[in-house]
């Protein structure tokens, strides 16, 4: 289980990012304690999450020009990949390895990835945030 503690382990800062991972671990959290049916409804409601949770930071990386983002796409990625096969296993009504993916994997990436690419790439926008407030408090003087 994720920590229910989230604003103290997975906050970094970034109001769209924090609210888009407190949304993934809060549905992370639900599916573990789901029964069969509510299962695969939140299944596909976390593929979907994580897909567009997963657009929206690359979308991030590319318009920052963020230096690792072919590492961090292609983690995301795989994630999705993985999601996606058991999505297939999930909608035929086998859910004993999506949960057992949901509970043991999930949470350990999710704190990996959080803890190592997103804060990288948070730490790197409130870089260009705070230099784009610089470059308009201190104009360049004309020579």
């Amino acid at each position: 289980m994720l920590t229910d503690l989230f604003e103290e382990q997975y906050k970094l800062g970034i109001a769209e990012m924090d609210d888009t991972h407190r949304e993934f671990v809060e549905l992370v959290n639900r599916l573990e304690k789901a029964d069969k049916t509510e299962f695969i409804q939140l299944f596909e409601e976390l593929a979907m999450h994580t897909r567009n949770h997963f657009d929206a930071e690359n979308a991030r990386m590319k318009e920052s020009g963020f230096p690792a983002i072919n590492e961090h796409m292609g983690e995301h990625q795989r994630v999705l990949g993985e999601m996606h096969r058991f999505s297939v296993r999930v909608e035929q009504g086998n859910i004993l390895l999506a949960r057992a993916y949901v509970v043991e994997q999930l949470p350990a990436w999710f704190s990996l990835h959080f803890q190592t690419m997103d804060s990288a790439l948070a730490a790197h926008l409130k870089a260009r945030q705070y230099a784009a407030q610089a470059d308009s408090r201190f104009p360049s003087l004309p020579l």
